[in-house]
């Protein structure tokens, strides 16, 4: 039997942010990815290398039935399987795709460990494995992965940000430490192998609830926990009970931000910033990572309206001395100011930097030229820094 990085998998969805998640998930679990926009280039794509086409209901130039009906009448084609992926409850639609051939459907939004486990059907009706369950690779990285979750393998450690002018400790950024002897020793591979064997969820609660009851223990109300947090985890169903876990520690909800990463995508923009809401509602503070680059666009923030926003690093690096980046800084932190937000910049790793950034209004900093990361949470130290 085939392994499964032997399969192609055609995307055919005419939403960049989609197919760029599931590239980068498939990708995770070893496929290869071709990616359509339209149904047109959806049939000029096709070919007998397709494993399996993952099929939006909605494209520009089609209806997904009709494409999935051309690729199943198609005598060349007819035996690549089909799962129809749409943001569609209309049943009949489903029944439709499943009598015209297609041999799954899926509604949006999903987990990521529910395609996969479609997908795993669809491929063993069809006589191949979709993952190498035999793979030495495979079993040491799930079997390490069980261990960390079992024994709660992740120390945290918290690096201070504070308020520039004047000085004083605003929160703690949360920074979970594999403890293992494996590349997940790298925070980034483990949620990385995490997200592919979907535990995700797990291993971040891990480093959480550390982090909260050390939080809960010493924080007096003034200081905020930032809590990195993915697009990933802010969908899952999983997730809607997270204040439970700050309720059972002792902690508030209002002294904490979301604080929105990019390990992945976001799938439904609608759910996403639903579900934002929700969490605003309970108490939760919104901030938003790495504004400049990647998801953080202005796009997002406007629909997030967040508490806060993190100057991205390499905008910050060299600052005192760049003058595009000082006039980009310059329009972030007018817009911040003009809306209530709080202007963070991270990275920041020398005097001359720091020093521009105050001198642009920047209203909060952190980095190794403040303080570097630490083990252990001493306040009063923290908030008697001056530089």
């Amino acid at each position: 039997m085939a392994a499964y990085n032997s399969k192609t998998v055609l995307i055919v969805d005419d939403e960049p942010a989609v197919s760029q998640l599931l590239t980068i998930l498939l990708a995770s679990h070893g496929y290869t990815t071709k990616v359509a926009l339209t149904g047109r280039q959806a049939l000029e794509s096709i070919s007998q290398n397709i494993d399996l086409v993952l099929l939006d209901m909605v494209l520009p130039d089609s209806e997904g039935i009709q494409i999935c009906q051309q690729l199943k009448s198609n005598s060349q084609t007819k035996d690549i399987p089909i799962i129809i992926i749409t943001g569609s409850q209309n049943k009949s639609d489903r029944i439709e795709s499943l009598y015209l051939g297609a041999e799954d459907y899926l509604t949006k939004p999903f987990e990521p460990e529910e395609l996969f486990a479609r997908m795993d059907v669809v491929f063993r009706r069809h006589g191949v494995r979709s993952v190498d369950d035999n793979s030495p690779q495979d079993q040491e990285t799930i079997c390490e992965l069980r261990r960390i979750i079992d024994e709660e393998s992740v120390n945290v450690c918290f690096q201070p940000i504070y308020y520039l002018k004047p000085m004083r400790l605003l929160g703690l950024e949360m920074l979970s430490r594999p403890q293992t002897n494996t590349s997940m020793v790298n925070p980034e591979v483990l949620f990385k192998n995490a997200l592919k064997y979907g535990v995700y969820y797990e291993v971040e609660m891990i480093g959480w609830r550390k982090a909260i009851k050390m939080a809960s223990n010493i924080f007096d109300g003034r200081q905020k926990l930032f809590l990195n947090c993915d697009p990933y985890l802010v969908e899952s169903e999983k997730f809607k009970s997270i204040k439970d876990i700050f309720y059972t520690l002792g902690m508030s909800c209002n002294e904490t931000f979301l604080e929105i990463t990019e390990r992945s995508a976001v799938t439904a923009f609608d759910v996403f910033y639903q579900r934002l809401r929700e969490y605003r509602q309970d108490g939760f503070k919104i901030a938003v990572d790495d504004l400049g680059a990647g998801y953080a666009s202005l796009e997002s923030i406007v629909e997030i309206r967040p508490e806060a926003v993190k100057l991205d690093r390499h905008i910050v690096n060299g600052v005192g001395h760049d003058t595009y980046k000082n006039s980009i800084v310059k329009l972030f932190v007018a817009f911040c100011h003009e809306n209530n937000i709080i202007c963070v910049a991270e990275g920041i790793e020398n005097k001359q930097d720091f020093d521009a950034l105050i001198e642009l209004g920047v209203d909060a900093g952190q980095g190794y030229y403040l303080c570097s990361p630490t083990s252990s949470i001493d306040l009063l130290a923290m908030n008697a820094l001056r530089l």
